[in-house]
């Protein structure tokens, strides 16, 4: 019987994504013309919204910066979201899926039970930006990180992240595949390696974006001393271009897509219930 319900929520989810392409069309954009225009935060009405951390791009960082992803990512995971559970999720006037963009130092990173961070390899924290991603972590905020390839990116991370959590306090570990966020709507074994789908279709199906420095994928996390999970730290892996991507290529959406939101819809579900 169990076995029976996992493949109906695939087949769901499936079927579900497959709308997203014309949903995704009818959302705002972020990109005009080549320039970059942030829209103003919708207001806060109560029901999810998609949170994506604003962070400084660090001088000696690896990778893109906060935007990449925006907006499509966004507003394709709200979409499959509200699609694929019972949770309420923000829409505007015209039905389209609000998200929000906040810094740490923004009172509305409080009203976040979720935040997103994409290619941390490029992520500076200065001393007050810490201090209050620390203040909102400990009050049962959660952290994705994500799209950060090889051990350089780690390691400029690491030591963003340490001015938030020191090493001696909260550990950076493995989280193991008995973990709930594994497990919460759909059953997900481990992470997987999801390449930008340029790069995966650049190199005719490769999905290690450093070659042998980032071939392993990993799943990792810090807890607090309640063993919740605050940081869910994904390396190695690109699961935005998952959401982002997979209505430009059939043959990315067949290979990706479903792990990228089975696992993603997990995290979201475990941010809003623990």
């Amino acid at each position: 019987m169990t076995r029976l319900r996992h493949h109906k929520r695939t087949a769901l989810m499936l079927l579900a994504v497959a709308g997203i392409v014309a949903i995704a069309a009818a959302q705002r954009g972020g990109f005009f013309g080549g320039r970059f225009r942030m829209p103003p935060n919708p207001p806060y009405d109560g029901a999810f919204r998609y949170c994506r951390g604003i962070y400084q791009s660090n001088p000696v960082g690896d990778g893109g910066n906060w935007t990449t992803d925006y907006p499509q990512a966004d507003v394709n995971l709200s979409f499959r979201l509200s699609e694929l559970t019972k949770t309420s999720v923000s829409r505007d006037s015209h039905g389209n899926f609000n998200h929000a963009n906040v810094s740490p130092l923004d009172d509305e990173f409080y009203r976040c039970p979720f935040v997103m961070m994409a290619e941390v390899g490029r992520l500076y924290l200065n001393s007050q930006e810490a201090e209050r991603l620390r203040d909102y972590l400990l009050k049962g905020g959660f952290l994705w990180v994500d799209d950060f390839w090889g051990e350089y990116a780690w390691r400029v991370f690491e030591t963003e992240i340490r001015k938030v959590f020191p090493a001696n306090q909260y550990p950076i570990v493995d989280i193991p595949a008995s973990h709930q966020i594994f497990h919460t709507l759909y059953e997900v074994k481990g992470v997987s390696q999801i390449p930008s789908i340029g790069f995966w279709l650049g190199t005719g199906g490769q999905t290690s974006e450093r070659g042998a420095d980032s071939r392993e994928p990993h799943a990792r996390a810090i807890f607090d001393d309640k063993e919740h999970l605050m940081v869910l730290i994904t390396h190695n892996t690109d699961y935005g271009d998952a959401f982002e991507r997979e209505g430009e290529s059939r043959a990315y959406f067949d290979r990706f897509a479903g792990l990228g939101y089975a696992f993603g819809i997990n995290a979201l579900v475990y941010a809003m219930t623990h």
